[in-house]
């Protein structure tokens, strides 16, 4: 008989199952959030928002960023900047439109971030990031927990490890309620393999402080092995939920003993990325949805048995007419479906958890 897995709380806020969404740039907006929720995640994070984008957002950005219903809470709202009091007055912004956890992004390792000393650079300079935290903190209804992604460190160096542990620890005196570590350095980026035994390290010294694990989850084993591995109290999906939400569901039924269910039939799959189309239409309107949702196209396509046929006819939709069309063409017989390819060769952009918000 299979253990159940521990059920996950951050704070106060009740998880539950302890497989949930990451922050995607560009990606985990509202509609991708939903469709997750729905097929199994218990928890998913918006995507990274620049917090000068927050404090200066139209109606337009509000809406694609800020946009929270009913339906998708608990959900968290992700963070990142270099000033502390603008961040901080941001962390509030995010509260107000109905975030029920703030994340602050200390992890990201793209370029044009770090040369804006924002994300992962702050993890070379403990006492700027953990002014953040504090303001923060302070910032943030008491009853909304704070929590903070990093990556193990700036990279490999002695230095760079007692930086993390100072701002892990410092973090969790302020007050926030979890740490998601991701098991890259910020100067590996997203080459090689995700150090597993990092994370089990970290767990171990974290005690009964709630940690979460983050890289290399590309199937729903993946996400039970990390568990098992490492001892964390949950982990965050991100490139391997991008096309792919059945990985929640799947993590589920893994959990409870049960087989790895088939990949969702065609028909499943139609239904799903038209529902997910008719979401994402009443954020970015018609004229642009379709422009927003090619690039979720090309991730469903992976699932399709002519994985690669339907990937063209994807890139090829200009208009929002044509979207319908590649459904009717490739969705029409119920044929099973496939699994993703495992690993990170082929996957979505690999940058796809900050760049955007750079």
């Amino acid at each position: 008989m299979t253990n159940p897995l521990p059920q996950l709380r951050i704070g106060n806020v009740e998880i539950g199952f302890p497989v949930v969404q990451a922050a995607l740039s560009g990606y985990s907006d509202w509609a991708m959030r939903l469709i997750a929720r729905r097929l199994g995640a218990s928890y998913a994070l918006c995507e990274v928002v620049l917090d000068r984008l927050v404090l200066a957002a139209g109606k337009k950005n509000r809406n694609r960023f800020l946009h929270v219903c009913d339906e998708e809470h608990p959900v968290g709202g992700q963070l990142m900047g270099s000033e502390p009091t603008e961040f901080a007055s941001a962390a509030a912004e995010l509260a107000r439109a109905g975030f029920d956890v703030i994340d602050i992004n200390f992890g990201c390792p793209v370029k044009k971030v770090l040369g804006r000393c924002r994300g992962g650079f702050l993890l070379s300079q403990p006492e700027t990031a953990l002014e953040i935290v504090s303001r923060v903190r302070e910032n943030v209804p008491p009853e909304k927990p704070v929590t903070v992604k990093m990556r193990r460190g700036l990279d490999d160096s002695q230095e760079s490890r007692d930086r993390f542990f100072k701002i892990f620890d410092g973090a969790f005196a302020r007050g926030v309620a979890a740490v998601t570590v991701h098991g890259r350095t910020v100067v590996q980026r997203y080459v090689g393999r995700s150090r597993w035994e990092f994370l089990r390290d970290v767990k171990r010294h974290a005690g009964s402080r709630t940690v979460l694990g983050s890289g290399d989850l590309f199937t729903a084993q993946d996400c039970l092995d990390m568990i098992a591995q490492t001892g964390v109290d949950g982990v965050t999906v991100a490139r391997g939920a991008i096309g792919n939400p059945w990985i929640f569901s799947q993590a589920r039924a893994l959990a409870a003993g049960l087989p790895l269910p088939p990949p969702p039939r065609l028909h499943e799959q139609r239904e799903v990325i038209r529902e997910h189309y008719r979401l994402a239409e009443q954020i970015y309107g018609p004229q642009s949805c379709g422009r927003q949702m090619r690039k979720f196209g090309i991730k469903y396509s992976r699932l399709h048995p002519e994985g690669k046929l339907v990937r063209d006819a994807f890139i090829a939709v200009h208009r929002p007419e044509e979207w319908p069309t590649v459904l009717e063409r490739f969705y029409a017989d119920d044929l099973p479906g496939c699994y993703p390819p495992t690993g990170p060769d082929g996957d979505a952009n690999p940058e796809a958890d900050c760049a955007e918000a750079a």
